[in-house]
């Protein structure tokens, strides 16, 4: 079976702890019932961070650091299907563009924030995500479009 590889960023707080890898199937794609498009709560997204050149998202495309992509968190029920189009805005800022999920994460959940997305670090910068220094999170809605 091939395997796919995942890099996802963890941050507690406002500190990001670093990388963890998960490996997951390529072949679970559109395993997911359809998700409504209503606005979700407020959660973190973080960012995937340094990823190594031909890293393979968990959808078994090619990681690309720049695309408006992101990793849903595997800790969402119902999972959103590989493919889904997500409104994502900035609640600090306003900013919002929409992302296309074609990874899963694992992310560590508090009930006063839960993480949602982990975004490519262009998503990221384009939605006022500061990577240098890493702010590590920034708290976002989504709301699926697609």
């Amino acid at each position: 079976m091939t395997r796919a590889i995942s890099f996802v960023r963890v941050a507690v707080g406002a500190t990001a702890l670093g990388a963890l890898v998960v490996l997951a199937p390529t072949g679970s794609a559109g395993a997911a019932p359809a998700v409504k498009g209503a606005a979700d709560d407020q959660c973190w997204a973080t960012h995937y961070g340094p990823v190594p050149p031909g890293a393979l998202t968990a959808s078994g495309e090619v990681f690309d650091n720049s695309a408006d992509t992101a990793a849903t968190s595997l800790t969402r029920n119902p999972q959103l299907p590989f493919g889904t189009r997500v409104k994502v805005t900035n609640v600090a800022s306003g900013a919002s563009l929409v992302v296309r999920i074609n990874d899963r994460g694992t992310f560590q959940q508090t009930p006063q924030s839960p993480k949602c997305l982990d975004l490519t670090d262009g998503a990221f910068s384009r939605l006022g995500g500061i990577l240098n220094p890493d702010q590590g999170h920034i708290v976002v809605t989504q709301q699926v479009v697609g």
